[in-house]
């Protein structure tokens, strides 16, 4: 269920009923990459990193949706993961689990987004990256101002990063602090 509700948050399975708004525009019918341009910013399980292509390769594939037009990686990127600049040119594939993850997140936040979409960001990675991905997530909100949706099945770290929660069971809340 927890898979199907993200995947039809970002167009790429149709929803059976109600309809999607995001920023006062339906986007129901928004095929994923609309989204993006819309300013939807994606981090799926597993990371889905590009293994083959250099870390700079792979934050730059999400330029192309950037509404400004900048072929620029931002700087932000590699002020909130320092590893990645140290490792822009190693091939994705060739990173740790957690490194691998850090450039999901930084190939999200290339377009500047106004949501940020985690599904289980810290599935399979040790304890001290959940840690600083936590971190960088607080720093987000915070700082920048971005909106974050966290699916997470771990309550403590949704708990301990994400100003709101709700848990669902089965497509309905069942409980929220």
């Amino acid at each position: 269920l927890k898979t199907t509700l993200v995947t039809c948050l970002m167009g790429l399975l149709p929803i059976d009923a109600g309809s999607l708004s995001f920023d006062g525009e339906e986007i129901t019918t928004f095929a994923p990459e609309r989204r993006a341009e819309l300013g939807i910013g994606y981090v799926p399980q597993g990371r889905m990193i590009f293994p083959m292509l250099t870390v700079e390769e792979n934050l730059r594939t999400g330029l192309a949706v950037r509404k400004d037009g900048s072929k620029k990686i931002p700087d932000r990127i590699y002020e909130l993961f320092p590893v990645l600049k140290e490792m822009k040119n190693r091939r994705g594939g060739d990173l740790s689990g957690g490194q691998q993850q850090q450039l999901a997140i930084g190939r999200a936040l290339v377009i500047e987004p106004q949501l940020l979409i985690l599904d289980e960001p810290g599935e399979g990675i040790q304890p001290n990256i959940v840690a600083q991905i936590g971190e960088v997530i607080r720093r987000l909100i915070k700082e920048d101002g971005l909106t974050v949706l966290l699916v997470e099945q771990k309550l403590p770290f949704a708990r301990k990063y994400a100003d709101r929660f709700a848990i669902m069971d089965r497509g309905r809340r069942v409980a929220e602090g």
